[in-house]
């Protein structure tokens, strides 16, 4: 696969990402934020929790079992710290999630994916 053909298919991902998480009562404030330290595909809330999402597409569900690492998580980490003023208010809980995405199966999320010193 093209390297253009996988960024096509990685937006989509996120895409459809972005609509699981709001069939669950999620609000996306924001997609594809990038900064000087990293990426993060998705910024949403649910009541005070602002998650910073990171998402994993693979053509196979057995793939996704690999596709994310600490060192993805560091940079999203990173990244979503420097978000946080903006998005988060005061008293929210700040997280990193993963969503992973593969063609015929559901998005699975893992929630609070990434501690401080994980």
């Amino acid at each position: 696969m093209s390297r253009a053909q996988a960024e096509q298919r990685g937006r989509r991902g996120e895409t459809l990402a972005a609509w699981w998480l709001r069939l669950r009562g999620w609000r996306i404030l924001a997609q594809r934020v990038k900064v000087k330290v990293g990426e993060v595909d998705i910024v949403a809330r649910k009541g005070h929790t602002v998650a910073f999402i990171e998402v994993k597409w693979r053509a196979e569900a057995a793939a996704l079992d690999h596709a994310i690492d600490a060192h993805r998580l560091k940079r999203v980490a990173r990244a979503a710290e420097m978000l946080a003023p903006r998005y988060a208010r005061a008293g929210d809980d700040v997280r990193i999630d993963v969503i992973l995405v593969a063609p015929r199966t559901w998005p699975r999320r893992i929630a609070n994916a990434w501690q401080p010193g994980g």
